[in-house]
């Protein structure tokens, strides 16, 4: 005999509190919580820990949709998660490269090969590189643009996203108003269009994993942070061409850069019926 209650049978208080866990700001803040509490508690220490935040951030993230949200998560789904990860890694790597190499043609970089063994650097910037873009990614792509497109459709979840991701990066080392503005517009924007048009976490996660790699490994701050590097970056010329202190990521070349990438992927999300309407 069957003991699944009836809808009259389901109190109203239990009807009211799933209403109110599935409402869009509540699994946002919820698992924005989350993922940043594992994030905070593994930010430092060994580069393995970095690794291993990324996995619980990982599972916080499907726990809160599923339990919470009450919502399934292809976007994190194993199958072709190789796959889109390395194209969207593939995009990263070949945007700052482009970048660079314009910035250097133009007389702002000059590179050289650093001393010492080579493997503990690339183990170091990659580890903490695989941390930051999880992380950030399921916050920011994952839960803030999910929901609030749920609410206000694609283009304004994408424009508010980019602007808090921007704000974000206001507290890192050698920030300005103009980082942070440029953060918004190559990261904020452009990750937010290579989700919006691949429907993907794994995607935006090896866009975002290989750009700050390639830009740790080159010996360039990453987003205001110094980084070891296989190669030592000689600076030279305008703030506004190099990017200064804060690193490539304020400079106006990757901004322009990523303006000539985003858009095709926002056509091609049209197309794929990816933008949602408010």
């Amino acid at each position: 005999m069957s003991t699944t209650p009836t809808p009259q049978q389901v109190p109203p208080t239990d009807g009211r509190m799933r209403r109110i866990a599935r409402f869009p700001l509540t699994w946002m803040l919820i698992g924005l919580v989350g993922v940043s509490l594992v994030s905070a508690l593994t930010a430092s220490g060994p580069a393995v820990i970095m690794i291993v935040g990324a996995a619980a951030a990982i599972a916080v993230y499907w726990a809160v949709m599923r339990f919470v949200a009450g919502r399934p998560t292809p976007e994190i789904a194993r199958a072709g998660a190789g796959r889109e990860a390395l194209l969207g890694a593939g995009v990263g790597l070949g945007f700052m490269l482009v970048s660079a190499l314009l910035i250097a043609i133009l007389g702002g970089y000059s590179f050289s090969w650093s001393s010492g063994n080579p493997l503990p650097v690339v183990f170091t910037v990659a580890a903490t590189a695989v941390g930051a873009a999880v992380t950030e990614e399921l916050m920011f792509r994952g839960l803030a643009l999910q929901a609030l497109e749920r609410l206000w459709g694609s283009r304004a979840a994408l424009a508010i996203t980019a602007l808090l991701f921007g704000a974000l990066h206001l507290g890192n080392p050698a920030a300005t108003a103009w980082s942070s503005l440029a953060i918004a517009l190559e990261a904020g924007v452009l990750l937010g269009a290579a989700y919006l048009w691949r429907r993907n976490i794994w995607f935006v996660v090896g866009l975002h994993f290989a750009w700050n790699t390639t830009v740790g490994l080159l010996g360039i701050p990453v987003s205001g942070h110094a980084s070891p590097g296989l190669l030592t970056t000689e600076v030279t010329g305008p703030a506004l061409l190099t990017g200064g202190g804060f690193g490539i990521e304020a400079s106006i070349v990757p901004v322009i850069v990523s303006v000539l990438l985003t858009i095709p992927m926002l056509v091609l999300a049209h197309r794929r019926g990816g933008l949602v309407r408010r």
